[in-house]
């Protein structure tokens, strides 16, 4: 009796995912935080069109080691209701995909799970002259995950929305945000930057994204209140200065590099025809959110700095053999042009 009376049934969480962008590396870091940090019971569903033999899909097997249980489902097909025979009611449902949401929302809305945590975008916002952008921010109207926002309130679950931007880190298969000034360092090219590149944004590790959403257990009554999260660092860092991070870790003299940059006006470009092929990843404003909510609501603080991770970053870039591949600079050649005909 008294040995049976200890014996507590773990919290369980259902993770519902895409088949990559940066759904994936979340996803991993996500399922791994539930799993042995707040030592959950985790199920997790991703879209059968994900590539199992790419990051971060074929280092799944860590998370089964970690007891994690791993499934496939062809989500855009109506694959989410066979999948889920059998799992829950979960506590936590953490949504990181834009298949098939409203099917989510309404499997899981018989549970009244603790908390509904859906990850959307910090895209949907619109720019601001500086400084970091709220939560209550102007948004585009028309943005697919603010839908997705708006039905889970409407269908009453515990809403937790965050609003990630511009993620890299371990297991990633988006690696555009960093790549793009690695492939142009390596090279010893020249490359533009708008305006004098002073611009900024955030750039956030993968794990500190998933530590945020983590950190709804054991916060439920702050977080799943139909609450809306940014989701980055705390460090909004320059375009200039991406570029002497990354410099650093290449090898090179940051100063160096920069003499190859070539600012541009993005408003006197504004009805040149560029191609596509190698764009700037970011956006041409200032553009970064702010998280203070998050620390204040959520007791989360990030762990990561660009600065500390970009050194093993570099190394998979070059263990990936990208040091060594073409640069696609249709773009770059084509701004540089513009701007120097303009000059």
């Amino acid at each position: 009796m008294a040995a049976a009376a200890l014996i507590v049934m773990a919290a369980s969480a259902l993770i519902v995912q895409n088949k990559g962008g940066g759904h994936g590396e979340i996803g991993y870091h996500l399922a791994m935080n539930l799993a042995k940090e707040k030592g959950l019971k985790v199920v997790m569903i991703n879209d059968s069109a994900a590539k199992k033999d790419k990051p971060p899909f074929d280092a799944y097997g860590d998370l089964e080691a970690a007891g994690v249980e791993v499934k496939y489902a062809d989500l855009g097909e109506g694959g989410l209701a066979s999948a889920m025979e059998g799992v829950g009611p979960c506590e936590y449902v953490f949504d990181n995909q834009n298949v098939c949401p409203k099917d989510v929302q309404k499997a899981v809305a018989a549970w009244s799970p603790k908390a509904y945590a859906y990850v959307s975008s910090g895209g949907m916002y619109k720019p601001i002259p500086e400084g970091p952008i709220p939560e209550d921010g102007d948004v585009k109207e028309d943005n697919k995950q603010l839908s997705i926002e708006k039905a889970a309130k409407d269908a009453g679950l515990p809403l937790s929305a965050f609003r990630p931007q511009y993620i890299y880190g371990p297991k990633t298969n988006k690696r555009d945000y960093l790549d793009w000034f690695f492939d142009r360092i390596v090279n010893d090219v020249e490359f533009p930057l708008p305006g004098d590149g002073s611009l900024r944004t955030t750039l956030t590790n993968a794990e500190d994204v998933a530590g945020m959403l983590a950190s709804v257990v054991g916060k439920e009554e702050a977080a799943a209140k139909q609450q809306v999260f940014n989701c980055a660092t705390d460090v909004r860092i320059s375009h200039k200065e991406v570029v002497e991070v990354c410099a650093k870790a290449a090898g090179k003299d940051p100063a160096a590099v920069l003499k190859k940059v070539v600012y541009y006006d993005p408003k006197a470009l504004k009805g040149v025809e560029l191609p596509k092929g190698g764009k700037f990843p970011f956006r041409e404003t200032h553009f970064g959110v702010g998280v203070e909510k998050a620390k204040e609501v959520l007791g989360w603080s990030p762990k990561h700095t660009l600065e500390g991770d970009i050194a093993a970053y570099f190394e998979e870039y070059k263990k990936l053999g990208k040091d060594t591949k073409p640069v696609v600079r249709d773009w770059d050649e084509a701004v540089i042009k513009a701007t120097t005909a303009a000059a």
